[in-house]
């Protein structure tokens, strides 16, 4: 596929931002005197501006994720990339993405901010996709497919041939959200970025490596996508802060890697409890760090658990999701206090 003919004219002509540290290439080890980007002299820590391009951690994370340097773009959150992702190729009144509820919310505020039609085609009653009716909808106009595996909110993930089919029969950019892929028994599909052409890969540090709080996201793809995204993203959008504190723990991989199978044991002993209780209908599997439980009155339940100072998400307005609560995995100690109070509704 010729990715240029799917990119936005204005896009392809423009050039991108030049800060003052783009104007030249450090040489050696000589220690430098910075008189060019008008920042305060005052060492603090914070007073020059960040590594635009974020050597350092491309570097980590691209060995974490077995990919070349030149395949990795960050984000201020994994929501900055998909709003880039959807200004690079859609034109604006013109061009639609297609979206798979129920599915993850900001693939459809970010058409809207940006006025792209979105095209909904609900999952099927399983929660799997209507491989069929994407190919059948799709068209020239269509120059994005959103695919959120494993889903949230109802936890699944997708079959990997009817996303392998989708990234080959799909006419335009497939972008695989994989923002839960660390607790899935599937792989990532982050490999096939280098035979897809079209492919685009997104993940967080907010789930499994715990850092959402520093705002986070990172995307995957070929080269040539990649210089697309860097084109139009703001020059410093990670701050040295946010790179200073993903370095720290992405140094810790051992003790995240810890943490996930905590939360993967969490998991298991949460459904092998709910299921005791009278007022759940439904566990879905789950192949993220929550739970999408059907209840007798998810309204109800919500609200009971609210009142005993716990916190879930009532995703009832969602398609395919009536009565159903989202039930994140907490702690040991939290996921015993949300059982006590169950038992005690």
């Amino acid at each position: 596929m010729n990715i240029d003919t799917l990119v936005r004219n204005n896009v392809k002509k423009m050039s991108s931002y030049s800060s003052a540290r783009d104007d030249f290439k450090k040489e050696n080890e000589m220690k430098l005197i910075y008189l060019d980007a008008n920042e305060s002299p005052f060492d603090n820590g914070i007073n020059r501006y960040p590594d635009n391009k974020h050597d350092e951690l491309k570097k980590v994370v691209s060995g974490i994720k077995n990919v070349n340097v030149n395949q990795v773009v960050f984000g201020n959150g994994t929501d900055e990339i998909l709003d880039l992702i959807v200004r690079v190729f859609c034109n604006p009144s013109e061009d639609k993405i297609i979206t798979l509820p129920p599915t993850y919310g900001m693939y459809d505020v970010i058409a809207k901010t940006n006025g792209v039609e979105n095209i909904e085609i609900p999952l099927k009653s399983d929660f799997s996709i209507d491989k069929n009716e994407i190919l059948k909808l799709s068209s020239k106009k269509t120059k994005i497919l959103f695919l959120c595996s494993p889903n949230n909110p109802t936890g699944n993930s997708f079959d990997t041939n009817d996303l392998t089919d989708l990234i080959k029969g799909f006419n335009g950019v497939v972008v695989v959200d994989e923002a839960y892929i660390d607790f899935s028994s599937k792989q990532s599909l982050i490999s096939l970025i280098e035979d897809n052409n079209n492919l685009i890969i997104t993940q967080t540090m907010s789930k499994a490596y715990g850092m959402a709080g520093i705002r986070l996201g990172m995307g995957f793809s070929n080269e040539k996508i990649i210089n697309y995204l860097n084109k139009i993203k703001p020059p410093y959008n990670i701050n040295v802060l946010t790179e200073r504190k993903a370095l720290e723990e992405l140094y810790k991989i051992d003790e995240i890697e810890k943490n996930i199978s905590i939360v993967l044991d969490q998991r298991n002993l949460l459904v092998s409890c709910l299921e005791k209780l009278d007022f759940v209908e439904k566990i879905y599997k789950s192949d993220a760090n929550f739970l999408l439980v059907k209840v007798d009155n998810a309204d109800l339940r919500y609200n009971q658990l609210l009142e005993n100072g716990i916190v879930v998400r009532n995703r009832s307005n969602q398609p395919l999701c009536q009565n159903c609560l989202r039930i994140t995995i907490g702690t040991k100690n939290e996921n015993t206090s949300l059982i006590k109070t169950l038992n005690e509704l």
